[in-house]
């Protein structure tokens, strides 16, 4: 079965095109046969697609202003050039889409339709840097294969059965009738996490409990009980939660009210305040990049070292809160790219929870080893380092639908 998975982010597109043969979904993720990005930012007059196929790579300049004709060149390169991995497009036998935002009506993954592309049109408002994007890839896919079915995979999914005292915000009830709660984002990546915990365990996801961080520039973490997330950082958007690379994560909210107030704020500005110019780049003033805030720490910068701090104080606090909705914790596990990648994050975020029995090895964690124990040997809770594989996980969605 051939599966094209398309991974669309507000500046970004990413493509995989996976060949699972028989009748077993294999255990690990195999490689994809083809990958391809674009970059949309990559300058002010070109984006530019990466493709990888055949130990081949190539890169193509695209007009900005024609994002899906950039979608449909992607498509090209799996059947033209040195990149060619099949001999037409009607080989493919589906085709999934991360989509960010699928409300409080989606907990699983759905075949798109157009009831399902009306809702994720209506949710734009909620998703408006991710949501218009999902469509794109989807109307494009349906010019040129109109009759291969489409699979939408919610990143809202996996959170979508949490408790309602953990979905419903403290305000009037009312707007919990209206749409506004807790949706949780990242649910792909925390879902893929959280089996690939269980299959290093050698347990049934049903039976453990974990927290799982994704960090990256977007940052959150969910607490997981027997296989169920039952809480996360963020929130009816992905601005609340933790702090993050450009986002302010959750801040009073008196905050807005003041600046508003008295410095004359309007939603736009504050929009960009707090998801464009906040987090780790709003407190050293140059850089969202956690290696960044790294390096001038080794220089002395004393900005860098209060961001690191401060990351590293907002992602312990959230940890704590999220054991109190598990009852042991039988792992912990570093996701993203801050995740896989820095161990000074998860030597610091450890550090102060040896009272539940977490010990980490720092030798082992300086080496950033994945899908790999860094916890002591006589830890009672394991430390995971897992790289997360969002597009393998919706391939795995797709197959398990078709089949």
């Amino acid at each position: 079965m051939k599966i094209l998975v398309l991974n669309a982010g507000s500046s970004s597109q990413k493509s995989s095109l996976y060949n699972i043969e028989g009748n077993i979904l294999p255990q690990q993720h195999p490689e994809p046969i083809w990958e391809a990005s674009i970059d949309w930012t990559a300058s002010n007059d070109f984006g530019t697609l990466k493709v990888k196929a055949n130990n081949t790579k190539q890169e193509i300049k695209l007009d900005p202003n024609q994002r899906v004709e950039g979608i449909s060149k992607v498509l090209e390169t799996l059947t033209q050039g040195e990149t060619q991995v099949i001999d037409q497009l009607s080989e493919i036998d589906v085709v999934g889409h991360r989509v960010v935002h699928g409300g409080s009506d989606y907990c699983e993954a759905t075949r798109i339709t157009s009831e399902v592309k009306a809702e994720i049109e209506r949710l734009i408002t909620l998703a408006p840097n991710h949501n218009p994007a999902h469509l794109e890839g989807i109307e494009a896919i349906e010019r040129v294969l109109a009759d291969v079915p489409q699979v939408a995979v919610f990143d809202t999914a996996f959170h979508s059965k949490m408790p309602r005292s953990s979905a419903v915000y403290p305000i009037p009830y009312e707007w919990f009738e209206q749409g506004i709660r807790r949706y949780g984002f990242h649910g792909t990546s925390h879902k893929y996490c959280a089996q690939r915990a269980a299959q290093l365990l050698d347990k049934p996801l049903e039976s453990l409990q974990l927290i799982t961080c994704h960090l990256g520039n977007g940052c959150s973490l969910a607490a997981i009980r027997d296989g169920i997330s039952v809480d996360t950082t963020m929130g009816f958007t992905p601005l609340e939660g933790l702090m993050m690379g450009t986002r302010s994560g959750s801040i009073d909210p008196a905050i807005l009210i003041y600046l508003m107030r008295n410095q004359g704020f309007n939603a736009e500005q504050l929009d960009q305040l707090l998801n464009k110019e906040s987090g780790i780049k709003g407190i050293t003033g140059k850089s969202s990049d956690m290696r960044y805030v790294l390096e001038q720490i080794e220089k002395g910068d004393d900005r860098a070292k209060l961001a690191f701090e401060m990351f590293i104080h907002h992602l312990k606090t959230s940890i704590g809160s999220m054991l109190g909705n598990i009852t042991r914790l039988d792992a912990l596990v570093f996701s993203a790219g801050i995740g896989e990648h820095s161990a000074p994050v998860r030597e610091a975020a450890c550090a102060g929870f040896e009272f539940l029995g977490l010990k980490i090895d720092v030798e082992k964690d300086a080496k950033s080893p994945i899908d790999t124990d860094i916890a002591t040997e006589d830890s009672q809770v394991k430390v995971f380092v897992i790289h997360t594989e969002e597009d393998w996980a919706i391939a795995s969605e797709c197959w398990q639908m078709m089949h």
